[in-house]
């Protein structure tokens, strides 16, 4: 699979979907100097109520958020795409440290540069407490979502 900046816009279809595959794979390594990588060194981003601007708060960010969000795995899926930008939904699971389950649902917006690095993304993000048995992802992690998994459920 092609790292996200190696995917450059305008996009397809095609490269739109693979853009966000990348993406998920990245997140789902939670190693965050790999996903830093993928955003441009003065990238812009608000997640949820916190504004970040360039890689070394993004890493910062993501190492506290691993940290926090523990067997942390997501699943993404495209939403519309144009030019340069593109529009995503997204589903993670995670536990807190006294092993209280939780599902965050999520629309993410995204714009890049001319070298496929992301200079710009909005997430809006809730988070819907589950039991573990709710669970809905369960491979190995970290890791890549298998190709034989769903995804995203078209409801809830």
């Amino acid at each position: 699979m092609p790292s996200p900046s190696d995917i450059r816009p305008p996009f397809t279809i095609e490269t739109a979907l693979s853009k966000i595959r990348a993406a998920e794979d990245a997140w789902n390594s939670r190693d965050p100097d790999r996903v830093a990588m993928a955003y441009s060194p003065d990238s812009e981003w608000r997640n949820r109520g916190t504004f970040l601007r360039g890689r070394d708060e993004i890493r910062t960010f993501l190492q506290g958020k691993w940290r926090r969000e523990l067997d942390y795995r997501l699943a993404k899926s495209l939403w519309g795409f144009r030019e340069n930008r593109i529009a995503v939904r997204f589903q993670y699971e995670w536990h807190d440290s006294e092993r209280r389950w939780f599902r965050s649902y999520g629309n993410e917006l995204w714009e890049f540069d001319e070298a496929g690095l992301m200079r710009r993304r909005e997430a809006s993000i809730n988070d819907v407490p589950i039991a573990e048995v709710d669970r809905r992802f369960r491979w190995p992690a970290p890791g890549p979502r298998p190709e034989s998994h769903a995804g995203i459920p078209s409801v809830r």
